[in-house]
Order: C-alpha cells, then structure tokens, then sequence
C-alpha cells in the first residue's frame, strides 16, 4: 500500500478517535436529563444557574469542569477518583430498597445516606441564599446528578445484588463483565436517548404541557417510589423474569425485540427526570426559595 494512503487511513482513523464522545455512555443520560431540565425550567432560573456555574472555579475541581448543566450533571461521578476528598458522597448516587418487600424508603435511607435524601438535601442547600455560593454550586451539581440517579430504576430498587450490579447479563452481542445495572445505565439508556426522534429537545417537545405540569408533581418519595416499581416491574423482569424467584440458570440475554420494548420506558424515565430536576430548580431559586416538603 502506498505509503501516502497509509498516511491518510491514520489520519481519518486518529479523526475519529478525537471525535468519538470520551464520556461513557450513562453520562449521556445524566446530560440529556440536565438539558431537558434547562429547557424546561424558567428564564430566571436559568440565569441564576448560569450565575453558579460561572464560579466554577470555586469548587476546585478544574478536571470536573462544571461551566454548563450537562457538565454539572456528571460532576459527581468526574470526582470519585479524587479518593478520600468526596468519598463521604459514594452512598448518594442509589436506594438500596428491596424490590420483593413492600415498598421502606426509611430503612434504606439510613442517616441520610441515599439518593432521594440527598436530592432534598441539596434543594434545600440551593434555595438557602445564606449559604455560600461555593456550597450552593456544589449543591447544584450533586442535585442535578443525584435527579438523574434516581430516575434510572436500578438506582431505586434492589434485591440484595448492589442495584443489579451482580447479575450477570448480556447486552446483544456485548458481554463479558455486563450486568443488569450496567446495561440500564448505559447501553440501553443511549439506544433510547438517540433512537429518533432522538435528544433532550425532541424527548421534551413530544411531552404535552398538561404531562409535564403531572411529572412534575408529587414528592421525591413518589419518583422513589415510581422509579423502584419499574426496577421491580421492567428492569428485572424483562431480563431475569421473577427477581424474587430462583434466578435464571444461564446467563439472561437483553435481545433486541426486549431493547425495542423498553425504548419507550427509558426515554420517559429521562423526560421525567428533567422535568422533575427543573421543578425543583425553578422551586428553590424562585422568590419563594421553596424547598422539597414546602407548600406550593
């Protein structure tokens, strides 16, 4: 082969790798909801988000940038590698609540050490004007996380195998060290974000105003709750029939007629999800400076 076409394959070959997303793939669920959340959420609260977001340099933590929603979204997962700085925020991201007892936020939310405690937590912290601007930042940024966690079902629920990190499963032709939590957190929620109409702006526009005033109610024990049937109903029954049962023998396989199935479901997870983080935005840098559990 002459050597200039050897030049030239290498060079398209080092384009694509350049172009090629570097984030993983739940990261793309985590800022499809951040979007639709600053799509929906109010003029002023947008201008007071990008007011944070300006001092980002506050947090500093300059390889997790933070100077758009979609950045602020993946902030708590850029920063687990920092080790023993953020390690006290690993039990926030997930709800350990057993999906074959009756539905006990309580038990699993032990101190506060939870996803749905710490999504009101952080609201509160944003809507308190007393507390300093580098603590509400972050509390921004863990809360748009945290929404995003919650509205993926093997954040929510659970049968004693980490959110579902230790059933072994197969995603098409992708196996090797998959599993069902996995799969739910990246290969499955990227197939429903893309498939067209695809993106934040087509999910939200296909969402009547009269269904994004209902998503956005009730309180964040409701989306637990709503989040750990469809863990209990969708995510385990799909893959592995009865998560109470015996389990299945050989390794369960996500087939494509199953990801076809569950498209739908994922991409109203994520709408609700940015809908609900915009909410609870709009709530706490309001006048009102409302937090959860505050009348509205």
């Amino acid at each position: 082969m002459p050597n200039q076409i050897i030049a030239a394959l290498g060079g398209l070959l080092a384009l694509f790798a350049f172009a090629a997303p570097a984030q993983a793939y739940w990261e793309y669920g985590h800022e499809s909801v951040a979007r639709i959340a600053w799509l929906q959420m109010r003029p002023d609260s947008r201008a007071r988000v990008a007011a944070l977001l300006r001092q980002g340099r506050l947090l500093e933590t300059p390889g997790c940038p933070v100077a758009t929603l979609e950045q602020a979204s993946v902030w708590a997962d850029c920063i687990k590698p920092l080790g023993d700085r953020f390690a006290y925020a690993y039990s926030w991201h997930y709800q350990n609540v057993d999906v074959c007892k009756p539905f006990d936020l309580k038990s699993a939310c032990k101190d506060g050490n939870c996803v749905s405690a710490q999504i009101e937590r952080n609201a509160r912290l944003l809507a308190d004007r007393q507390v300093p601007v580098r603590e509400r930042l972050m509390a921004l940024a863990f809360l748009t996380h945290f929404v995003g966690d919650l509205h993926q079902p093997m954040h929510a629920g659970d049968h004693a195998d980490l959110g579902g990190n230790k059933v072994a499963a197969t995603y098409g032709i992708i196996a090797g060290r998959t599993n069902l939590h996995s799969i739910w957190d990246g290969w499955l929620a990227e197939r429903a974000i893309s498939t067209p109409p695809g993106g934040p702006a087509e999910l939200l526009a296909q969402v009547s105003a009269a269904d994004r005033e209902r998503i956005a109610g009730g309180s964040v024990e409701d989306w637990s709750r709503e989040m750990w049937a469809k863990a209990r109903d969708l995510a385990y029954q799909t893959l592995v029939g009865d998560p109470c049962g015996a389990g299945p023998v050989e390794r369960p396989v996500m087939d494509e007629a199953k990801v076809r199935a569950l498209i739908p479901e994922v991409r109203q997870d994520v709408v609700e999800g940015g809908i609900r983080l915009a909410r609870l935005i709009d709530d706490a840098l309001g006048p009102e400076a409302r937090a959860p559990g505050q009348k509205r």
